[in-house]
């Protein structure tokens, strides 16, 4: 456990992305998660732009690092980070005291208004369960990055907070603004780089996830065509991942780095789902409304569908790494064209990412649609001339039908609209490491 004895006042910090007038709702005094929380949501509705919040914690001693993606601390936003804490420290105690040794875990927390403007698909509310992987915030905090609960604390408003200036190409500057009795802290650059970094890590763990349920199945199926699928999928991670880097570290994406045929090989392959999609949809069309259906008559078009292994699940699980993959490029694009608009960094990035969305979203939901239908199809008994059943027989219905009820677990078409989660742990050398943004629960 994290000891906190040591740290009960937790500096937090309103970060506004332009001067927008609020009422002064958040006040001087120490408040609890559960009031942050309302605050935010308070913010969100009276507020033209969007309003962020960012705590700073101290660093967990066991930090899984492996998940996040790393910057150094030229990076933009190192560096913003790195103003916002040396400037707070000039003017609050609280940050001072809780930012002397350099280290700290923040987390930044955009609202679910400006989160459904980016798209919903990029945080959802259905997350497999684990230590580390869906935590957030259930009254007490709870790290997204450790899974440790981080006790009560005190979080303390830090006002004022000015750093003005562009650093690595970000466009914009960072500065305090009094907005209606509340000083709010600009910062722009930091909540879009946070946002960023937060949703490829995010959407670079997704990618993980599918191709190690992809190679598993593979090693089953031993079919060549499926696995050039998924050598040219998995061939798009270096060209994107070092656009990620030149992006994220130095502030502009550069050319000549393969992107162009990454986003060709992705494109095909979302065309691939597509195509796989409308058959899906028309061969549950076909089947007779109400009565119960052959298990033979659904491996036709679903086949391996009755199996833990099978081409209809490697279909699903290479839609998965498409949308994935596509995820990342989308971001590394709405970052440049958020950047080649210095006046307007987040309303312009939301607005690109929320474009790019609705493919992948309509994609995400046509598929989870076919999982839920195929969940209530209810199975025949086999054609037999005997009437009974073998055992083996009996068997093998019951195990086809759990199979089929299964698909529809964890399937979410509409999930409401939550807060999203960044967290960043930073140390002494001003480098961090941002973690896959996930849902903030209330």
């Amino acid at each position: 456990m994290i000891d906190y004895r040591k740290a009960p006042n937790v500096p937090v910090w309103t970060l506004a992305t332009r001067d927008v007038q609020v009422p002064a709702v958040i006040g001087d005094g120490p408040m609890t998660a559960e009031r942050l929380s309302e605050l935010r949501g308070v913010l969100a509705a009276l507020a033209d732009q969007p309003i962020a919040t960012l705590e700073a914690h101290p660093l967990p001693d066991k930090l899984d690092r492996s998940r996040g993606i790393p910057l150094d601390a030229a990076s933009p936003l190192a560096q913003h980070l790195s103003q916002l804490i040396t400037e707070s420290a000039k003017t609050s105690a609280a940050a001072a005291k809780a930012t002397a040794s350099g280290e700290l875990l923040c987390r930044v927390v955009v609202p679910a208004k400006v989160a459904a403007e980016m798209g919903q698909g990029l945080v959802r509310w259905a997350e497999p369960k684990g230590p580390g992987l869906s935590s957030g915030f259930y009254g007490d905090i709870v790290h997204t990055a450790t899974g440790q609960f981080a006790a009560k604390a005190n979080l303390v408003p830090v006002s004022g907070a000015a750093a003005a200036g562009t650093v690595g190409g970000a466009g914009a500057t960072a500065g305090a603004a009094a907005a209606g009795g509340a000083v709010l802290t600009v910062a722009a650059p930091l909540v879009l780089m946070a946002v960023a970094v937060g949703v490829s890590a995010r959407a670079d763990r997704q990618r993980q996830q599918a191709i190690e349920h992809i190679t598993d199945l593979l090693e089953q199926l031993q079919a060549d065509k499926l696995d050039d699928e998924h050598s040219a999928l998995n061939g798009c991670r270096p060209a994107i991942d070092k656009a990620t880097a030149i992006l994220l570290d130095q502030g502009r994406l550069g050319v000549s780095l393969g992107l162009d045929s990454a986003v060709h090989a992705i494109d095909t392959a979302l065309s691939k789902a597509d195509i796989r999609l409308a058959r899906w949809r028309s061969a549950l069309d076909k089947l007779p409304a109400g009565e119960p259906v052959e298990m033979g008559s659904l491996t036709e078009v679903f086949p391996g569908i009755d199996e833990q292994g099978g081409v209809f699940r490697t279909h699903l699980e290479l839609a998965s790494l498409a949308i994935a993959l596509k995820r990342r490029v989308n971001v590394l694009q709405a970052v440049e064209r958020a950047q080649s608009e210095p006046d307007n960094l987040f309303e312009n990035f939301a607005r690109a990412l929320k474009d790019d969305e609705q493919r992948l979203e309509e994609l995400e939901k046509g598929i989870a649609g076919v999982l839920l239908r195929l969940s209530t199809v209810e199975l025949a008994r086999p054609s037999s001339k005997r009437p009974v059943l073998l055992n083996a027989e009996v068997d093998r219905l019951l195990r086809s039908a759990y199979q089929l009820r299964s698909m529809g677990d964890g399937v979410a078409l509409n999930g409401r609209p939550a807060d999203v989660a960044i967290e960043i742990a930073r140390d002494r050398d001003g480098s961090v490491v941002v973690f896959p943004a996930l849902p903030a629960a209330a």
